[in-house]
């Protein structure tokens, strides 16, 4: 991966945007959700609240149930193990798919959950029905930034004497946009997640009818960037 990363950045004039190297680091080939090693429990890295128990998931159901009364699907995005959608079958009856990026973690689904779910390759178009994603967002890559006395920078990554270090420039485009809109005092350095907003507004554009529930963790902006 760090050669990888290296020739990434020989390849872009010597720089890459840390959202960049967040994405390659996480999810291209070889990274670590798309490894085979073991990430939830206590063999792996972390664990989710699906992971303890079945209580969160019976509880969602309950909700998911209530937003099923006109449409009887489900969509989970990065579904784990499949603990989730486990939970959730065992209390509701639907039709259930999954949008999963890591063949690892599909694998460990499709052997969890048989042929009770569906796979997809990408979003569908359409949908109506109740859209799911727990700790999918804290995932996805940000953009680094700093607010110096000279402006906004965007933090990047380097290669230098055969080890990556950051290096700045100056922030530019939508980034530069979203940056400006926050209040506070430089020198502050933070992150935006532009790809998290994205992604969401692309969910909205599939939603004919139904809602979309997306379970994280996080400060209120107010709070994050406190000085």
């Amino acid at each position: 991966m760090l050669e990888r990363i290296a020739r990434e950045i020989a390849a872009a004039d010597g720089w890459i945007s840390f959202a960049r190297y967040m994405d390659l680091c996480l999810h291209a080939e070889g990274g670590y959700y798309a490894g085979e090693a073991p990430k939830f429990g206590a063999g792996g890295d972390f664990v989710t609240a699906p992971e303890m128990g079945k209580l969160f998931g019976r509880t969602l159901a309950r909700q998911v149930a209530q937003a099923l009364a006109r449409h009887r699907s489900v969509l989970e995005i990065g579904a784990g193990t499949g603990a989730l959608a486990e939970a959730i079958l065992e209390t509701i009856d639907c039709d259930y798919a999954i949008l999963e990026t890591s063949a690892a973690l599909a694998a460990r689904q499709r052997e969890r959950l048989g042929n009770r779910v569906r796979w997809l390759q990408r979003l569908p178009e359409h949908f109506s029905g109740v859209v799911i994603a727990n700790e999918v967002v804290d995932a996805m890559p940000v953009h680094a930034v700093a607010w110096r006395d000279s402006g906004i920078f965007e933090r990047g990554v380097v290669f230098q004497s055969g080890s990556l270090a950051w290096g700045e420039r100056p922030a530019e485009g939508t980034l530069r946009e979203e940056a400006s809109k926050i209040e506070l005092s430089p020198p502050y350095e933070s992150e935006i997640g532009l790809a998290a907003r994205a992604w969401m507004r692309s969910l909205g554009a599939i939603l004919d009818e139904g809602i979309i529930l997306v379970i994280d963790y996080g400060f209120p902006a107010r709070e994050y960037y406190h000085p």
